[in-house]
This record gives structure tokens, C-alpha cells and sequence, in this order.
């Protein structure tokens, strides 16, 4: 596979991307979200809600329940989907390491722009073992208005690193992101390593679509 791409910055989504997270965040969720009366089964729960802020999950919520599920319930959410990744071991995406490593040796910068916090992408980025390779550039949706869809997460993180959007390359698994990274004028590589990823989303949404990351690497050329 010839390189497609010549980016002068990459941005990878965190969850999914970076660190192998979305079964054990997605399970705590639909059990959480039952608790509350909203039911929903795992394979809904992602195609729903992957990719987005939990400001925007509670809003979704919310409106389909017709009622407020209090402040505290997204700080829970956060504390307990911290403890749910305390009890296993959080693993890189297979493959990632390797990428990040080349990116490196190539002297292309890369970063971080993701719908969690910061201190969640610390906290999964360092039990996985790539926060020494990552923590110099991290984005979160805690520092813009809108998260994704919106493209304003992507468009700040392009301008924090000095490099013109058009020029930026972003790797995403989920449809919101893929939908961001089109709107911020960004060429986006739908990751879909995993079985449960909507790879014909991202690909409608203008995702090229690889499953593993020495694809990725080769689209890039590195």
C-alpha cells in the first residue's frame, strides 16, 4: 500500500485509537444507563455514543427519558469508568506503539485530541504505557466549546501546534469524530480494529477505513 498521505501533523482520538478502552467504558455504561431507566444494549450504546462527550451522552439521555439525571451523574460516570479501568489492565491498541515510535524517527509531529478529560486520557494513556510518547500534546473537549461533532477540538488542537488544518491528518474510530475532522477541512483515517467499530460509518462520513495500524502506517508512510 503506497503512501496516500503527507500530513505535517497527526492527530489521534484517544479511546479506541490509542488505548484499547471502549469494552470496558461501553459495558459500565449500559449498566449505569439502566440503573437510570434507559435502557440500551452494548452494540446500541456504542453506535450511539462513541466518540462523543458525556456532557452530550447525559444530554441525549436526558431528552429521551424527559428528565434530569442530576449534576452529580457525569462526575460519577467519570469515577467509576476510572475505577473500571483500575481493575484491568488498560492496553495500547495493538500496533500503536510501533506507529507513534515511526512518527517520531520521521520527526512528524503528532497529538492528541479526544472527547474525554484530561485526566482520564492520563490516566489510560499511562497504564497503557504511551503517556512518555503522548503527554507533551494532549486535547481534550474540556477546552473548546462544542466537542464532536463540532470541529472545534480538532481546529484548536491544529492551531495550538502551529500547522494550517488542511495539512493535518486525524485517525478516528468513531462516526462523530470522523464528522469533526471532515468539518474541520482535515483528511481523517477511520480506525477499525475492532469487530464492534462502525467501519461503514466512518467510510460514508469520508473516513479512509484501514483495520490495523501497519496499514496505517504504510497510507502514511512510515
Amino acid at each position: 500500500m503506497a503512501a496516500l498521505f503527507s500530513p505535517s501533523l497527526v492527530i489521534f482520538d484517544c479511546d479506541g485509537v490509542l488505548v484499547d478502552t471502549e469494552p470496558v467504558a461501553n459495558r459500565l455504561l449500559v449498566r449505569l444507563l439502566g440503573d437510570v431507566g434507559y435502557e440500551v444494549t452494548y452494540e446500541e450504546c456504542r453506535r450511539l455514543f462513541v466518540g462523543r462527550s458525556l456532557e452530550a451522552v447525559v444530554a441525549h439521555v436526558e431528552a429521551a427519558l424527559g428528565r434530569s439525571l442530576g449534576a452529580h451523574w457525569p462526575d460519577m460516570i467519570r469515577e467509576e469508568s476510572l475505577k473500571a479501568f483500575a481493575q484491568g489492565e488498560v492496553q495500547a491498541v495493538p500496533g500503536v506503539e510501533g506507529l507513534v515510535r515511526s512518527l517520531r524517527i520521521a520527526q512528524l509531529p503528532y497529538c492528541v485530541a479526544s472527547s474525554g478529560r484530561l485526566e482520564k486520557m492520563r490516566f489510560t494513556l499511562g497504564a497503557s504505557g504511551l503517556l512518555p510518547l503522548m503527554a507533551d500534546a494532549l486535547f481534550s473537549a474540556q477546552m473548546v466549546g462544542r466537542g464532536k461533532p463540532a470541529p472545534d477540538l480538532f481546529l484548536h488542537a491544529a492551531r495550538e501546534m502551529g500547522h494550517e488544518p488542511a495539512s493535518c491528518l486525524v485517525i478516528e474510530d468513531s462516526v462523530p469524530g470522523v464528522q469533526a475532522a471532515v468539518a474541520a477541512g482535515m483528511p481523517v483515517i477511520g480506525y477499525a480494529g475492532d469487530p464492534h467499530t462502525d467501519a461503514a460509518g466512518l467510510e460514508s462520513e469520508g473516513a479512509h477505513v484501514v483495520s490495523d495500524m501497519s496499514a496505517l502506517a504504510r497510507l502514511i508512510g512510515v
